[in-house]
């Protein structure tokens, strides 16, 4: 029974993080006023905001215009449902940890989506999130807070050289200053060892997306690429498997 509420919650979280996504980049109340259609303007009724089960009963279509809705918004309901349901199987460390876990996870998850289509990386976001992982710094169990503090400030110093560096030397602007504020708030919830991995993964990706697209695009290596989405999903997987990504890579120069 608990498994079929977190999943419920999901699903709720999931159409609210549907709202944040649309709305924050275009600097938008995500507060009000209440879901409507970008099309023909009309409000959203009640029984037609139901997470997933509208979508399939309207066969994905505004009831009154009848435009296309995006399958992305069933898709990131589904999503939020498994990160709650999965979070929970994983939780190790009580219910107040998995709140902090859930919500990192869903800043993760927006930063991902927004930066992927608007190649921006919001403050309230990066910065607001960073604040609150700071704050409980100070209180997650699974890491200590000096190492957490180091961390952050840490690779923060790291890439804003390197942003320093691609501006001044290269003359291009190879990290953006969302970047510098994502990997803050990564670095101060994730810890050393799962920033090592986050990084590393996305790097690796952020390489081999990049050459395909270069490839068949037949782009120049200067073509921009949102790191921030990289990051985001190295970061939700080195949440849950970065020890053992960790172990792999390090048995691979043993």
């Amino acid at each position: 029974m608990e498994e079929v509420i977190i999943v419920i919650f999901g699903l709720i979280f999931g159409s609210f993080l549907n709202v944040v996504i649309h709305r924050l980049p275009l600097e938008q109340s995500i507060v009000k006023p209440r879901s409507f259609c970008p099309e023909c303007g009309k409000t959203v009724r009640a029984y037609d905001n139901i997470p997933v089960l509208s979508y399939l009963i309207l066969r994905g279509k505004c009831r009154d215009c009848r435009t296309p809705i995006p399958v992305r918004y069933p898709l990131i309901e589904i999503f939020t449902s498994f990160t709650f349901w999965y979070s929970y199987q994983m939780a190790e460390n009580g219910l107040i940890h998995l709140i902090f876990t859930i919500i990192f996870l869903l800043i993760l998850t927006a930063l991902c989506l927004i930066d992927l289509k608007h190649m921006i990386l919001p403050d309230e976001l990066t910065i607001g999130g960073s604040i609150i992982f700071l704050i409980y710094s100070f209180f997650n169990p699974e890491i200590k807070t000096l190492e957490a503090l180091i961390t952050a400030f840490g690779v923060t110093l790291l890439f804003t050289g390197m942003y320093i560096f691609y501006i001044k030397v290269r003359k291009i602007e190879g990290l953006g200053q969302g970047d510098i504020k994502m990997v803050f708030l990564l670095g101060i919830f994730l810890g050393a060892n799962k920033l090592i991995v986050t990084i590393l993964l996305a790097s690796f990706s952020g390489l081999i997306v990049g050459l395909v697209i270069i490839i068949i695009k037949k782009k120049d290596f200067k073509y921009a690429l949102p790191f921030g989405t990289f990051l985001s999903i190295g970061g939700y997987i080195a949440y849950f498997f970065g020890d053992s990504v960790l172990k792999v890579v390090s048995s691979l120069y043993m």
